[in-house]
């Protein structure tokens, strides 16, 4: 009977340890990853936010807009920086909360916030009429600058874009670590643990039908599963069908030019977005790439050059 009655003292204990070391661990590997990827570039400051971006080449400007979870060093390695840079002129930003950015408590990071920290940003860096292309979360990011500022944006590239509010049973999940205690705790101790349990099988599903790339294997997966940047990936989980909701009635006014690109066998958004998106913009064209999925920017990095070069030439 004593012992019957200290059963749920014992486990609550054994949870707190728990915790305890998962906490422990958590925090030595995200010092240890922010030791091994130091800022690769330099910062500009907007509004009392630190933006991180990597500038590289010369001639007309081109803005890269990472999707959720990644950051700036997502387009280094899939080779679309450094072929752009041949050529263009390329400021890779970091968005808020992600890679070496910060993210302000107390805001809605909506695409229409970050649109503004965004043009404040190039305005800084004295950068005008740049092409921007986004990817996955960052297309709603692109769009909102294109429709916020259509003077001050010549043309857009859209990869594997979420753009029309749908049922998705993902959310739920991937927006708890968002929440304000519950999150707060699951942030520090179990997410960042899990997060890594499930990233190869992540990765698959963001390459599938096509094998995921060599050039993946470098991503710095520790840096995506930092508290900080969990709670700005699983904030942007939360808002992404709202965002798309609130965008998506202005897409027709859109006048700056488009250029997307999608994977036919996309298993994160299906690419039928793409072409609805398509369908409705006043000014755009739809590249559909075979046996391709989300990544295509690592799978088909030439075809996203070509797209940017297509961008270029359409405003």
């Amino acid at each position: 009977m004593i012992l019957k009655s200290r059963t749920p003292a014992l486990l609550a204990l054994g949870a707190l340890a728990a915790a305890g070391l998962a906490a422990l661990a958590v925090r030595a590997r995200t010092q240890r990853a922010e030791r091994e990827n130091p800022p690769a570039g330099q910062f500009v400051e907007v509004d009392g936010v630190r933006l991180h971006y990597i500038d590289r080449g010369q001639g007309e400007p081109v803005v890269l807009l990472h999707g959720n979870g990644t950051m700036a060093q997502d387009f280094d390695l899939s080779g679309v920086l450094e072929i752009a840079a041949g050529r263009y002129r390329v400021i890779a930003f970091d968005r808020p909360g992600y890679g070496h950015s910060a993210r302000p408590r107390g805001r809605m990071w909506t695409p229409d916030a970050q649109a503004k920290l965004l043009h404040e940003a190039l305005r800084q860096l004295g950068i005008e009429q740049p092409i921007v292309m986004g990817h996955s979360w960052g297309t709603l990011v692109a769009l909102a600058l294109g429709l916020r500022y259509p003077h001050g944006v010549k043309s857009l590239v859209l990869l594997s874009g979420y753009y029309f509010p749908t049922l998705r049973l993902d959310v739920p999940a991937l927006a708890a670590p968002a929440l304000p205690v519950l999150g707060m705790l699951m942030r520090y101790t179990v997410s960042p643990l899990l997060g890594r349990l499930m990233w190869s099988r992540m990765a698959k599903k963001m390459f599938s039908p096509a094998p995921v790339s060599r050039r993946f294997g470098d991503f710095p997966r520790w840096m995506s599963l930092r508290p900080s940047q969990l709670r700005a990936s699983a904030a942007e989980a939360a808002l992404m069908i709202p965002a798309a909701a609130g965008l998506h009635g202005r897409y027709r006014d859109l006048r700056t030019p488009a250029v997307i690109v999608v994977g036919a066998g996309d298993r994160i958004v299906n690419a039928e977005q793409s072409t609805r998106l398509n369908d409705t913009l006043p000014r755009s064209e739809l590249t559909v790439i075979p046996a391709a999925g989300h990544m295509v920017h690592y799978l088909w990095p030439r075809k996203v050059i070509a797209a940017i070069d297509r961008a270029a030439v359409l405003a």
